[in-house]
């Protein structure tokens, strides 16, 4: 598919993005691309965007902050399209899901999770790795949508600028960035219309950092 069989508005946003990254060297976020194209609705901007990846015009990066980034191999004129293909065996693994990550909704003990298939593209033979699904908007600006299922790792440390799952007063679950100082640990939305919030270190508990997204188109 050539970027002439676009849209006006998804040409436009394609535009940004790759110039943003180019300038910027860092992706946009969904409220900077609305901004730089001049639209109001963040919301669409979201379908833009997921067009634009069910097309083959941009891809996930799923290193930390799982940033969209234009097609590899991609020129200004014409995107390499998506191709659809089957997984070879050997690099589908079966990991743990858990539930949803939702305020109030603990995660399920593995003893109870449902087994599902994770794509080499992400799993990159890593360990300890469970899948949980997105349930509200708090990281939209990431890309991350309601219902989107994210693979996460456990791991002993978090960096800051990790995006991670946090159990929070043993009680709530919650996808967030992490951020840690001498005021406590961070727990950073990416929706303009959230807060940061800000807890003791012993009222959090981390559970995972996040390795990449899947969506069902």
């Amino acid at each position: 598919m050539k970027a002439s069989d676009l849209t006006k508005r998804q040409q436009a946003v394609l535009k940004f993005i790759r110039t943003f990254v180019q300038d910027e060297g860092r992706s946009p976020t969904l409220a900077e691309i609305a901004k730089g194209v001049g639209s109001s609705a963040v919301s669409t901007i979201h379908k833009h965007v997921q067009h634009l990846m069910d097309k083959g015009f941009l891809v996930r990066s799923h290193g930390k902050g799982n940033n969209l980034v234009v097609a590899a191999g991609s020129a200004p004129e014409e995107a390499a399209p998506r191709v659809e293909r089957q997984e070879p065996a050997s690099t589908v693994r079966i990991f743990p899901f858990c539930g949803d990550v939702a305020a109030g909704s603990p995660i399920l003990p593995e003893s109870r999770a449902l087994p599902i298939e994770v794509p080499n593209s992400i799993h990159r033979q890593k360990e300890e790795l469970f899948v949980l699904r997105v349930r509200g908007d708090s990281m939209v600006d990431d890309a991350i949508l309601d219902g989107d299922l994210v693979v996460l790792q456990r791991k002993g440390e978090y960096r800051n600028g990790d995006r991670v799952v946090a159990l929070i007063d043993q009680e709530e679950v919650t996808l967030k960035e992490f951020r840690r100082d001498a005021k406590g640990v961070w727990l950073i939305p990416h929706n303009p219309e959230l807060q940061p919030r800000c807890y003791a270190p012993q009222n959090i508990d981390i559970q995972g950092v996040l390795v990449g997204v899947m969506r069902s188109c």
